[in-house]
């Protein structure tokens, strides 16, 4: 009876095994309407120049970073905008293929997820209101209040700084409700990548936002992938190639800033 029992058990511990995967499977990848291979992506849509809604369509340095990489390699793709914290869960998930959304390569996150070849340096930058004539770099921050984004990297380097200085951090689901904390006098300072904010305060002058000191850091962009999905990574990595090649990167970053990174 024991054999038998153990015998059902190993018999639904392999299915269980079996229907997980082994992580290198496809994640949600289909055949498109051309009949060519389709992968869905998940993106931040709130973070112009590199996702945002215009027209009810969705532009953008990486939306159109991915479409052109998909026409050279001859793949479909759907874009599934969402909160930032929740694209990476997502890719494990195999709820996406891969998630292009201004995500800064770092050790960390290379141990769950692959990633393209970087393909734009950002880097990040402090925040604060155009009157604010109290902060003027990171040493500056003690006993100050940080609003920042859930899940980034400056969240990562807020509670750093919170630590290292005594800083107060608050959390936020999106960029908007982060510059909106520092724009109401509720919060000090926030740390956002750099081309992100240089965007924001060039084409919303009322933002009443300034960036304040030298970078903090110097990130890199990269796409990423679901763990052990080389046929994807490889197509990524092809296609980036290509468009820095025959012209289309820079003709699609020099469309949203004024100079290449």
């Amino acid at each position: 009876m024991r054999k038998l029992m153990l015998a059902v058990v190993s018999g639904l511990l392999a299915l269980t095994v079996s229907a997980c995967g082994t992580g290198t499977d496809q994640a949600a990848s289909t055949s498109g309407q051309s009949g060519a291979k389709k992968y869905v992506f998940g993106t931040d849509a709130t973070y112009p120049p590199f996702e945002f809604e215009k027209d009810g369509k969705y532009v953008g340095i990486d939306i159109d970073l991915i479409n052109a990489i998909a026409k050279e390699e001859g793949f479909e793709v759907e874009i599934k905008p969402m909160d930032f914290k929740g694209i990476i869960p997502a890719v494990q998930a195999k709820q996406l293929d891969g998630a292009i959304a201004g995500i800064s390569i770092n050790d960390k996150r290379k141990e769950i997820l692959d990633f393209s070849e970087p393909y734009y340096q950002a880097g990040l930058s402090l925040v604060v209101r155009e009157d604010n004539t109290t902060i003027n770099g990171e040493a500056d921050l003690a006993g100050k209040t940080i609003a920042i984004k859930k899940g980034t990297t400056g969240a990562t380097f807020a509670d750093e700084l919170g630590k290292k200085y005594g800083a107060t951090v608050k959390y936020f689901d999106d960029s908007p409700s982060m510059f909106q904390e520092v724009q109401n006098g509720n919060a000090d300072v926030t740390i956002e990548d750099y081309p992100v904010i240089s965007y924001k305060i060039t084409v919303d002058p009322a933002s009443k936002l300034k960036i304040v000191g030298d970078r903090l850091n110097g990130d890199h962009y990269g796409i990423a992938v679901l763990k052990g999905n080389k046929e994807l990574q490889d197509k990524l990595n092809s296609g980036l190639k290509k468009l820095k090649e025959n012209g289309k990167y820079d003709e699609i970053i020099n469309t949203y800033l004024s100079t290449k990174k």
